[in-house]
C-alpha cells in the first residue's frame, strides 16, 4: 500500500516576495532496512530511487533532474513516526494516545508550479482507480479540493495587478526620513466570495499540511494555516498568469504600465515611487470598496429596440439597498418634483447625487462607453449600436456585476428565456413491426417515427431562412420580431447535420430515443418533441412519482410499505417496456421483499387456462455465497407457493440434462457468482425469464471472468440490486448498465473518454448532468433519510440472515460433534452439562471463523467464513452509505 502525501512549503527566506514549491512524498507499509547514516530518515517512506520508479511507473510523472529532494516534516512520534490515519486503518493498528513531536526527513518530489492543479487532478483520479495499491492522504486530498475551488478564482478573473511594499531601515540610528523601501509587482486575489470560502478551508486544513520545511528547523514549529493558503494561492496565481502567453497587440497596449511589470515572470523590485504605490492603493480601495457603504445600488438596464434600425438603450437606474423593490430610472428621478425627490432621498441617502456621479465615474473606468452619459449633469442613459450591445452582454455585464453594480438584461438573454437555435426532433410512437399485440404499445423493441427540423425558440425555420441567418454578420439579429443571439459556426454544423440526416430511414427504438434526448447526435444538441402518449411514457420513466401504484399481490405473505409498493410498480412498468433497471435502495429497506413481490405479481397476472396456469421460464437469481440461504428463506417466508431451487454445493446438478430436470418445476433458481463461471455451459443454454444479480457491485470489474459469464446468460428481463451503484469509479456504473441494457452507455473506452475522465478527473458538470439524464430512468434509489420515506419506515427492523458453512467450517463442525458424542457416553451429571456448554462455545467459534476455534496463526480471511464474508459486505455497504454500525459477537 502506498499513501500519497503532499503540501505546500514556502522557501526558507526573509524576502518580501517569497517563493515556494508543492512537495509530494509517499508513505509505505514496508520499513527501510537500514538508517544508520541518516537516523532522521522516515522509516516508512519511499526513498529517492524507488520513489523515482514509483513516480514514472505508477503516477506517470516525467521526472526532471534534481526534482527529488530531502525535506523535513514534524510528525507525531514514539520511537518511530506514527503511521498516518490512512496507513493505520490499512494496517488495522490503533494510534498511540500520547506521543512527541519530532522532525523526520523524507524524499519529496518538487512539482512544477504550473502543473500543480493538473497533477493533483491526475493523482486523485489514479488513486480512485487503484485503491488496492494507492490511497490519497488527508493532506494531499485537502489540496486537491482547494485547487478545485481555486480554479474558479482563475476562471472568473477574481484578481487584480498588485504592488507589494516594504520599508527598509538601513540603521536604527537613522531618522525615519532616511528610510528606504522596496516595491515589487505581482497579482492579488480580490473577491469577497473567496474570503468567505477561505475561512472554511482554513478550518478544514489537516495539521500535516503545516509541518513541512525545506531544512531542519531548530525548534518544533508549525505554519499558520491562513498564511500558508494565501501564500500558495499568491505564488500559484503569479506563476499561472505570467506563464500564459499574451497576444502581441495586447502586449503593445500595456507597454510601460504596471500591468506589463506584473506580467513579467521574474519578480524583481521596480523603481516605483512611494506616490505610485499610494496611487495603486487608492485604486485598489476603489475597486474593493464594498457598495454596502452606500444606501443604494447603481443599476444598468439594457433595453432592446423594437425596430432593428434603432439604437439600444443602456438606462441608468438606482435601487434602494434597504428595499430593493424601490428601483427608479434616473430619468424619473431628475424629473421628479421636490416632494417625490425627498422621499427617494430617504431611501438613497442625502448625498445621493454626489455619490451617484462618483459611482458612474468608477463604472466608466470598467466600461468607457458610459462616459458618454456623463456629458450632462443629469445622466440618464447611453445609446449603443447592436455591436456595442453584443459586446456589453458577452463581455462587460458580468464584470460590472462582479464590481458590485446591478445589471438588468433583456429576458431573452437569461438562461430561462434564451432563444436558442436547435435541431428539433419530432417523435411519435407506433406499434412495432409485425403487429405483435402481446407487446405493450411502447417497448424497447418498438419503433418510433421521427423527423428532424431546424428551429429557433420552438419555431420551425426553413433551410433558406437558416442559411440567411448563418451568413449574417451580426451576433445579435432580429428574427420574426424577436432578438436572437447567433452562434453562426454552430448553426452551420446544425445545417450540415440536417442535410445529412433528412433523408435517412425515419425510425428508431425507444432506448435510442432516450439516448438522443440526453446526449444529442454528432455533437449536436437536439430538442426532442414527443407526441402526447410518448411524452407521458417518458415522463413516467424520469419521474417515478407519476407511475400508477399497483395493489399488493394477493398471494404475497406480507404487506408492502408505501415506498415498496412504488418500487414493485416501477419494476412492473419498466419490464412492460422491455427495459431493465437497477433497484438501489438503502440497505435494510427491503429490496429482496420487493423483488419477491414482483415474482408473485408476475405469476398472478398470467392468464388461467382450464388445465393449468400458463408457464413462464424461471428467474435466475445470482447472489454472493454468503446470502444464498437467506434468499431461499425469504422466498419460503413471503411466497411459499413459489418453487425455488438452490444450485449450490458438490451435490448440485453438473450436466445440462440433470440441471434441466432439477429446475423443471422451479420458479426461481438461486446460485452464486462463483458457480456462474464454473457452470456457464449449461446455465447459458437455459432460457430465463429474468436474471437478478444481488450485490451488483460484484460485476463492477468488466474484465472479470464472472462478469463475462453473466453477460452470456439469455433472459427476457434483467435486474440489478445494490445499495451502492457507484462505489469509487464511474466505471462501476457502466459495468452494471452493460449488464442491464448492453450498449446503452457505449463501449467501455468510449464511456471512459466521454464521462468517467471528464467527470471524475475534471469535475465536468455538463457531462455529469448528461450522464444523470441517461441513467436516471433506469435507477430507483430511496434513502432512509428521505422525508417522504421516513414515515413509512418502522422504528426497528429485525432480520435473520442465514449463512452456509464453508467446507472447512463444516469439517470442523462435524469433527467436534462426533468427538462430543463419544465423550458424552462416558460422563454424567454436572460434568456432562459443562461439556455441553463448552461444545456449544466451540461450535459458535467455528461458525464465526475457523481461526477463532483453532487459535492458530492461520489467515483470518473472509473466504474461510461465509458469516465473516457477509458481515464484511454489510459493513462496506453501511460505510458507503455514510451510516453507523455496531457489531456484537
Amino acid at each position: 500500500m502506498h499513501i500519497l502525501h503532499g503540501t505546500w512549503i514556502p522557501d526558507d527566506s526573509n524576502d518580501l516576495v517569497q517563493r515556494g514549491n508543492f512537495y509530494l512524498w509517499v508513505e509505505t507499509v514496508e520499513k527501510l532496512k537500514s538508517r544508520k547514516s541518516e537516523p532522521l530518515l522516515h522509516p516508512h517512506h519511499l526513498p529517492e530511487t524507488p520513489f523515482a520508479t514509483f513516480l514514472s511507473e505508477e503516477l506517470r510523472v516525467s521526472i526532471a533532474p534534481r526534482s527529488i529532494v530531502p525535506t523535513f516534516f514534524l510528525l507525531p512520534s514514539t520511537q518511530d513516526p506514527c503511521p498516518s490515519p490512512e496507513l493505520a486503518r490499512y494496517l488495522e493498528v490503533n494510534l498511540p494516545e500520547t506521543w512527541d513531536w519530532q522532525y523526520w526527513m523524507v524524499h519529496c518530489y518538487q512539482c512544477s508550479l504550473t502543473q500543480v492543479i493538473k497533477l493533483l487532478n491526475e493523482w486523485h483520479f489514479l488513486a480512485l482507480h487503484n485503491l488496492v495499491e494507492v490511497q490519497i492522504g488527508a493532506d494531499l486530498l485537502f489540496w486537491y479540493h482547494y485547487t478545485q475551488f481555486f480554479k474558479h478564482v482563475l476562471l472568473n478573473d477574481r484578481y487584480i495587478p498588485a504592488l507589494k511594499y516594504r520599508a527598509l531601515k538601513t540603521s536604527k540610528r537613522k531618522s525615519k526620513a532616511n528610510s528606504t523601501f522596496e516595491i515589487y509587482p505581482g497579482w492579488e486575489i480580490l473577491s469577497t466570495d473567496y474570503e468567505s470560502e477561505l475561512e472554511q478551508y482554513v478550518e478544514r486544513m489537516p495539521l500535516l499540511c503545516t509541518t513541512g520545511f525545506q531544512s531542519h528547523p531548530a525548534q518544533p514549529q508549525m505554519r499558520d494555516r491562513i498564511t500558508l493558503i494565501r501564500h500558495f494561492s499568491e505564488v500559484l496565481l503569479h506563476e499561472i498568469i505570467t506563464q500564459t502567453p499574451i497576444p502581441a497587440t495586447f502586449e503593445k497596449q500595456i507597454a510601460n504600465t504596471l500591468i506589463n511589470d506584473c506580467f513579467k515572470s521574474s519578480i524583481v523590485s521596480v523603481n516605483y515611487t512611494l506616490e505610485k504605490y499610494q496611487q495603486w492603493q487608492s485604486w485598489r480601495h476603489r475597486i474593493a470598496q464594498s457598495q454596502t457603504e452606500f444606501p443604494f445600488y447603481l443599476c444598468f438596464a439594457l433595453q432592446s429596440p423594437q425596430d432593428a434600425r434603432d439604437p439600444w438603450i443602456l438606462e441608468f437606474q438606482a435601487a434602494s439597498r434597504q428595499d430593493p423593490s424601490v428601483r427608479v430610472p434616473l430619468e424619473d428621478y431628475w424629473k421628479a418634483r421636490t416632494a417625490k425627490r425627498k422621499t427617494l432621498l430617504k431611501q438613497f441617502g442625502q448625498d445621493f447625487e454626489q455619490q451617484l456621479l462618483m459611482q458612474l465615474g468608477y463604472a466608466g473606468r470598467i466600461y468607457p462607453k458610459l462616459w458618454a452619459g456623463l456629458e450632462t449633469d443629469q445622466p440618464i442613459q447611453v445609446l449603443l449600436s447592436v455591436e456595442d450591445a453584443t459586446t456589453f452582454l458577452q463581455e462587460t455585464a458580468w464584470v460590472l456585476e462582479e464590481a458590485g453594480y446591478k445589471v438588468i438584461v433583456p429576458a431573452w438573454w437569461t438562461p430561462q428565456g434564451w432563444r436558442r437555435a436547435k435541431v428539433r426532433m419530432q417523435a411519435k410512437g407506433r406499434k412495432s413491426k409485425g403487429g405483435n399485440k402481446s407487446k405493450s404499445y411502447f417497448s424497447a423493441e418498438a419503433l418510433i417515427d421521427y423527423q428532424y427540423e431546424l428551429s429557433i425558440n420552438g419555431e420551425t425555420v426553413s433551410p433558406k431562412e437558416w442559411e440567411q441567418l448563418v451568413q449574417s454578420k451580426a451576433d445579435l439579429v432580429q428574427f420574426r420580431g424577436q432578438w436572437v443571439q447567433l452562434d453562426r459556426s454552430k448553426m452551420q454544423q446544425m445545417l450540415e447535420f440536417w442535410k445529412k440526416h433528412k433523408n435517412e430511414n425515419p425510425e428508431l427504438s425507444l432506448i435510442d430515443l432516450m439516448k438522443l434526448a440526453a446526449e444529442g447526435s454528432d455533437g449536436i444538441e437536439l430538442e426532442v418533441v414527443q407526441d402526447s402518449s410518448l411524452s407521458t411514457m417518458l415522463n413516467q420513466l424520469n419521474d417515478k412519482s407519476q407511475l400508477e401504484v399497483l395493489p399488493d399481490p394477493k398471494q404475497l405473505n406480507g404487506t408492502l410499505r408505501a415506498y415498496q409498493k412504488r418500487g414493485v410498480s416501477w419494476l412492473h412498468y419498466l419490464e412492460s417496456l422491455g427495459l431493465n433497471g437497477c433497484l438501489a435502495d438503502d440497505m435494510g429497506m427491503g429490496k429482496s421483499f420487493q423483488v419477491i413481490a414482483r415474482f408473485v405479481q408476475e405469476r398472478e397476472a398470467l392468464p388461467k387456462t382450464p388445465k393449468k396456469i400458463a408457464q413462464i421460464p424461471p428467474t435466475l437469481l445470482i447472489a454472493p455465497t454468503s446470502v444464498l440461504g437467506n434468499w431461499q428463506k425469504e422466498i419460503e417466508k413471503f411466497a411459499p407457493q413459489l418453487r425455488s431451487y438452490l444450485h449450490h454445493g458438490n451435490d448440485r446438478a453438473q450436466t445440462i440434462d440433470t440441471f434441466k430436470n432439477a429446475i423443471a418445476d422451479s420458479d426461481v433458481v438461486i446460485t452464486s457468482y462463483t458457480l456462474i463461471r464454473k457452470d456457464i455451459a449449461f446455465l447459458a443454454a437455459t432460457t430465463w425469464q429474468r436474471i437478478v444479480i444481488d450485490e451488483a457491485q460484484n460485476i463492477k470489474n468488466p474484465s472479470a471472468a464472472q462478469t463475462k459469464a453473466i453477460l452470456k446468460l439469455p433472459a427476457q428481463h434483467r435486474l440489478a440490486l445494490t445499495g451502492t451503484p457507484v462505489e469509487n469509479r464511474l466505471l462501476d456504473l457502466w459495468s452494471i448498465f452493460n449488464f442491464l441494457n448492453p450498449g446503452y452507455l457505449g463501449k467501455e473506452a468510449q464511456f471512459r473518454k466521454s464521462f468517467e475522465i471528464p467527470i471524475q478527473k475534471n469535475n465536468d458538470r455538463i457531462k455529469s448532468a448528461t450522464l444523470k439524464q441517461l441513467v436516471e430512468p433506469f435507477i430507483l434509489r430511496r434513502v432512509k433519510t428521505d422525508p417522504a420515506i421516513i414515515q413509512d419506515l418502522p422504528d426497528k427492523v429485525e432480520q435473520k440472515l442465514y449463512c452456509n458453512l464453508t467446507k472447512e467450517q463444516a469439517s470442523l463442525y462435524e469433527a467436534v460433534v462426533k468427538d462430543i458424542l463419544k465423550q458424552l457416553n462416558e460422563v454424567e451429571g454436572i460434568q456432562r452439562k459443562g461439556m455441553m456448554l463448552a461444545t456449544l462455545l466451540k461450535l459458535k467459534q467455528i461458525c464465526n471463523h475457523p481461526m477463532q476455534f483453532l487459535q492458530d496463526e492461520s489467515e483470518f480471511s473472509p473466504e474461510r467464513s461465509h458469516k465473516l464474508q457477509r458481515l464484511s459486505e454489510m459493513i462496506q455497504e453501511a460505510i458507503a452509505e455514510g451510516e453507523s454500525i455496531l457489531v456484537l459477537l
